[in-house]
């Protein structure tokens, strides 16, 4: 761990001593949630505030009593990986009383709770920060009445809130996501996929209804991450004349039909045109599974972090500071007003009640709008009379180790290649394929159904281009490649830099270049997020809830995981926060045995006071000495008396299975982003009946730099690269390594320089660059 820099601020300069928190859940239940109490209760404790639950939510709150309870460390052990919420959740009619509210604030002010943190979706954080308005009158009240005196009135002048929301239904303005939606896509396409198989052995069309309420982003997300035919959503109701497009559309397609719809009137309309296609068309209605079941990856770590934000806030606030909620704007947390978000919000469903639904769409923020746009660029094929006429040859491949989600983007570059005009070719096998012939044109019909299927189907080798330059030169002349998208690893990007260095000698590469970072590593510099990195942490994330269930009933026992990533610690660090980890080793953060010997005593130490499974996390390369057999025997060694030891190397199954809805999601908008920028580049340097490409910026890298996705010269890039262990010389992820130490009971500095703030919603997102890659 880094040594504290008198630059930086640390949380130990905000201490918690002598404030009381609460947290509670509101409204309808979200997975993840209970990692957000978790991460509430134990950072709250770690920086010297009380912490209490607040059970049954308001209505827990009004009544008082036990459903108000001091929390301890141990009391949120075990819960990171539970649906709904432990603590309970309850609509409170009592609550929208100002009769209600006077016993909240007695309730509060009784155990010297100034300090709210509820979790919830726009009802529940109106609530709460009417209440913080109303607060010191209350106080006034109740010091009237002989409740309270004046000193407590006094002591207690300033209710302080800070929200976050827990909704599957993404309807809350100023943050990409909510805690529960990506688990709730999870549940979608965990049921799409087991449709498509029976879909396609009847040959039969499947209505899915999902929920949303009046948002339909579930609906669009899953079609998105499905392929669907046709989806029905509020915020674009069906134009006149709809059944018929869409009795085109279907009649177009040779395979299954999938139409996700989000509780739209058209239902019985859709029906009744699907059956007069002569269809045998079947409904099925997911309800609340879609909010059940266990919070996958993304939301835990969320959820974690959202969490600890929320703590910090909570230290940092003033009297004059406005009740805000923490949000995630990109790959970065950030803190809005709340009633800003919350009146945005509303604006939303006003627009859709005037049917201004294109200002709703804008509304609903810019990742909102980019997945509307790219579902209707790749789902509805133009005829081939209005198809633009580029004569441009566009070359895709995957290199390197396959990641679940790469099926996705091909397909997306493929579908928006051929809507800009351009003859699209499949090069099998990466440079390998690409040096033997092994190329051919794929067709929009090809692609189909490719989005849920994992690994690479075009199939991909680790070999680079460098000797075999003459004969990949040859094929591109050939078969006059103007362009090529590479989807891969970090073979992909050192490919891309030996293409580059070649043009001196060969023309053909003189064309514009792109690639999109796919590795389940997650290790390619000028990104923060790759392609199949979230897959590949469900994975994880999954394996380690068995592994942890498994010791249930038995005695005390320690696991040691191995995980995949080369070098690259970003699996193993935020897997194990995810997970609930003791500890992760990383070839990052060096350590020795002293630091092995001192996690083994306070992994001692925990074991003898309540809980009954630990868990360790190793990177395949964290040290060449120190091998999971290693760690697994000093472990089992220096617990004898304590606790017993098991070992579990994860291996390939991190790279294999269906790729989740957000690498589907990922995979899909950027390479259809990465494609409009071929486009644009094609015509930019097409000259004299030719395309000629030899500047820096025609051969970029796109990636996710914490709010945007940017496009970068890979040339510029080689600044930024430890070249021997092949990753990035600065990754963020590091800065999350501290909350899962903290949210373990270990004693760390924690750097909160880089932490959320108070931002203003409508300057949330960057201008002129794409919104996050998160869904």
């Amino acid at each position: 761990m880094a040594q504290p820099d008198s630059k930086k601020i640390f949380f130990e300069n905000l201490s918690g001593a002598g404030k009381a928190i609460a947290v509670l859940t509101s409204g309808g239940d979200a997975q993840g949630m209970n990692a957000a109490v978790r991460a509430v209760v134990r950072m709250g404790i770690y920086v010297g505030a009380k912490v209490y639950f607040i059970r049954e939510g308001y209505q827990g709150m009004v009544d008082g009593g036990d459903n108000i309870k001091e929390a301890s460390w141990e009391s949120v052990s075990s819960m990171l990986q539970v649906g709904g919420t432990v603590i309970g959740s309850a609509r409170c009619k009592e609550f929208r009383t100002h009769e209600g509210r006077l016993k909240a604030a007695h309730n509060l002010v009784q155990r010297g709770i100034t300090n709210l943190c509820v979790i919830g979706g726009d009802g529940s954080l109106t609530g709460a920060n009417l209440f913080r308005e109303e607060w010191s009158g209350l106080l006034g009240e109740l010091v009237e009445q002989g409740l309270i005196d004046a000193d407590a009135a006094q002591r207690y002048s300033a209710l302080h809130i800070v929200g976050m929301v827990g909704s599957i239904d993404n309807d809350f303005c100023g943050t990409d996501m909510t805690i529960g939606t990506d688990s709730a896509l999870h549940r979608i396409i965990e049921v799409v996929d087991a449709i498509m198989t029976t879909a396609q052995s009847h040959q039969r069309t499947f209505v899915l209804e999902v929920m949303g309420r009046h948002c339909g982003y579930l609906a669009l997300v899953s079609a998105l991450a499905c392929g669907a035919d046709w989806v029905l959503i509020p915020e674009m109701p069906p134009e006149d004349g709809w059944e018929e497009k869409m009795c085109q559309k279907l009649s177009a397609v040779t395979r299954s039909y999938l139409l996700p719809y989000n509780k739209h009137n058209e239902l019985c309309t859709l029906l009744l045109v699907v059956k007069c296609l002569g269809f045998d068309t079947r409904v099925t209605i997911l309800g609340h599974v879609q909010r059940g079941g266990t919070p996958s990856a993304f939301d835990r770590i969320l959820a974690s972090r959202m969490g600890v934000e929320a703590v910090l806030a909570l230290l940092e606030t003033t009297a004059n500071t406005p009740a805000c909620v923490v949000s995630l704007s990109g790959n970065q947390s950030v803190r809005l007003p709340l009633m800003e978000c919350v009146q945005m919000t509303q604006e939303v469903q006003k627009a859709m009640d005037e049917k201004k639904f294109e200002d709703a769409v804008k509304l609903r923020g810019r990742s909102f709008e980019n997945n509307l746009k790219t579902y209707k660029l790749l789902a509805h094929r133009k005829p081939e009379s209005e198809l633009p006429s580029s004569n441009f040859n566009v070359a895709i491949l995957n290199v390197g180790a396959p990641a679940a989600g790469m099926n996705a983007a091909v397909r997306s570059a493929v579908r928006v290649g051929i809507s800009e005009g351009h003859k699209m070719f499949a090069v099998n096998d990466g440079f390998e394929g690409f040096y033997k012939g092994q190329i051919k044109e794929i067709k929009w019909a090809d692609v189909g159904g490719w989005t849920g299927q994992g690994g690479s189907l075009l199939g991909t080798k680790r070999t680079l281009p460098a000797k075999h330059m003459d004969k990949i030169a040859e094929q591109m002349r050939k078969h006059n490649i103007n362009a090529l998208l590479v989807i891969g690893g970090f073979e992909a990007y050192l490919s891309l830099l030996e293409l580059l260095t070649a043009r001196g000698k060969y023309d053909e590469f003189c064309v514009p270049m792109v690639m999109v970072p796919a590795t389940v590593s997650n290790n390619v510099p000028g990104s923060d997020l790759s392609i199949g990195a979230d897959t590949a942490l469900n994975a994880i994330t999954t394996t380690c809830d068995r592994i942890k269930q498994s010791a249930s009933g038995t005695k005390r026992r320690v696991f040691i995981i191995e995980t995949m990533g080369g070098y690259c610690g970003y699996l193993a660090s935020v897997g194990g926060l995810a997970a609930g980890a003791d500890a992760a080793y990383i070839y990052e953060e060096p350590f020795d045995i002293r630091d092995l010997q001192a996690n083994v005593e306070h992994l001692t130490e925990k074991m003898k006071t309540s809980i009954q499974r630990g868990l360790v996390l190793r990177n395949e390369n964290c040290n060449e000495n120190y091998t999971t057999d290693f760690i697994y025997q000093l472990y089992s060694e220096e617990g004898k008396g304590v606790f017993d030891c098991r070992k579990n190397v994860l291996g390939h199954m991190q790279q294999g299975g269906a790729p989740s809805p957000f690498d589907r999601n990922f995979g899909t908008k950027i390479s259809a982003k990465a494609m409009q920028w071929v486009s644009k580049k094609l015509v930019e340097t097409f000259r004299q009946g030719r395309v000629f490409a030899n500047t820096e910026d025609s051969c970029c890298l796109l990636g996710m730099r914490r709010r945007a996705l940017v496009f970068q010269p890979v040339v510029q890039l080689k600044e930024d690269t430890d070249f021997v262990h092949r990753i990035p010389k600065e990754q963020w992820w590091l800065k999350l390594r501290p909350l899962m130490k903290i949210l373990a009971k270990y004693k760390t500095s924690y750097d909160v320089s880089d932490s959320g703030q108070l931002e203003h919603v409508v300057r949330n997102r960057p201008k002129e660059s794409d919104a996050s890659a998160a869904m």
